[in-house]
């Protein structure tokens, strides 16, 4: 699965892992992809330097990157505590009353409430961009559109290209023009954050818009077959995310999450701004639809919402409360049904590959 894109960085396969655990983003560099450890979680530079510092020795010397959550504006002179201080107290009523409909108990005494949505912050971006370039970094990726340009000097400078996702071809142009060097064009499909385009639509879309550039395509992708068709609209790679939540090197510490996602259909999952604030693909859960209902306050926006559910999902993922437990996630859940090495995926996702191209050389009279 080689493109021009995967032959100039060195890898084996066109087959970009986005992850959140660093085991496996260098599990799939290992295994000839390549592997991005999303950043957005880290909000001490030390946690993000332990664990760049790990990936370095566990990738035998194989490129590997990291996905950032940075706005292109800077916000000045804003806390956190500023910022927090701006959520209604009726929604944080209403986030209580959900927890407490379903019984999910506090936190431990002295357990403080983990993740949060801080990436976006200026001072947390900049200390994970600092930690970055600092390690053999090959890619910096952003998810929230263009870097800043003073990014995009930095990472050039230091012979890392940089890779920004897009959901529809004037973000794509938008990407271009601020000096990006790989666009990811995501569909309406993927986990998280998404836009409103189909894969199948939107590939080839950016692929024109923003040529010679190379185009990654992201969302419901998950087998080799689906690989050969996003390289048939024109992309040098595939861009894949929530594939990796039920390998064997996830680090997803609930047996139950790990349990809806394998039981999980295509059908199952909801683009809610519940999490963020954003549209972001996730598990259905109550969770999701007290948030959508429509008797409901609505959702804020991003950053307040994230902000507001922070202690809540520490909660509910702290004590594995079905009901309401969930993760963002793309609709190839479908496919997600049984646990596996990322070797193992790799393995089929080769196969699928080789099978497709097969069968197009033979309807093309070439086999």
């Amino acid at each position: 699965m080689q493109t021009e894109l995967s032959t100039t960085l060195g890898v084996e396969h066109a087959v970009f892992g986005f992850t959140p655990f660093p085991a496996v983003a260098a599990a799939i560099t290992r295994a000839g992809g390549f592997g991005v450890l999303g950043a957005v979680r880290y909000t001490a530079p030390d946690e993000l330097a332990r664990d760049l510092d790990w990936m370095e020795a566990h990738t035998e010397g194989l490129p590997y990157g990291l996905d950032v959550v940075m706005p292109a504006r800077k916000v000045e002179g804003v806390t956190e505590a500023e910022v927090e201080a701006m959520i209604p107290e009726g929604h944080r009523r209403y986030a209580a009353r959900i927890l407490a409909e379903h019984d999910v108990p506090p936190l431990p005494e002295g357990e403080v409430s983990g993740w949060r949505i801080t990436g976006w912050m200026e001072e947390v971006a900049r200390g994970q961009l600092d930690v970055a370039f600092d390690h053999p970094i090959k890619l910096l990726a952003n998810a929230l559109g263009s870097p800043p340009p003073d990014v995009v000097a930095r990472a050039h400078d230091r012979g890392i290209r940089v890779a920004a996702l897009a959901g529809s071809p004037r973000h794509a142009r938008h990407h271009r023009d601020a000096g990006i060097d790989i666009v990811v064009a995501q569909g309406y499909e993927a986990g998280g954050h998404t836009g409103e385009i189909a894969t199948m639509v939107l590939t080839p879309e950016v692929v024109a818009a923003v040529d010679p550039l190379p185009v990654l395509a992201a969302g419901g992708i998950g087998t080799g077959e689906q690989i050969a068709a996003g390289l048939a609209l024109g992309a040098q790679g595939v861009w894949l995310g929530s594939l990796w939540l039920t390998t064997e090197e996830a680090e997803l510490h609930s047996r139950r999450l790990t349990a809806k996602l394998l039981a999980a259909g295509p059908g199952d999952t909801v683009r809610s701004r519940a999490l963020t604030g954003k549209p972001a693909r996730q598990l259905r859960t109550a969770w999701t639809d007290a948030w959508d209902a429509a008797d409901g306050p609505g959702t804020l926006p991003m950053p307040l919402q994230g902000l507001l559910v922070a202690e809540a999902n520490s909660r509910i993922q702290r004590h594995e409360v079905e009901p309401l437990l969930g993760t963002p996630v793309g609709q190839i859940v479908g496919r997600m049904n049984s646990e596996r090495s990322v070797q193992a995926v790799f393995d089929d996702l080769t196969r699928g590959f080789e099978k497709a191209v097969d069968r197009i050389n033979r309807i093309a009279g070439r086999a």
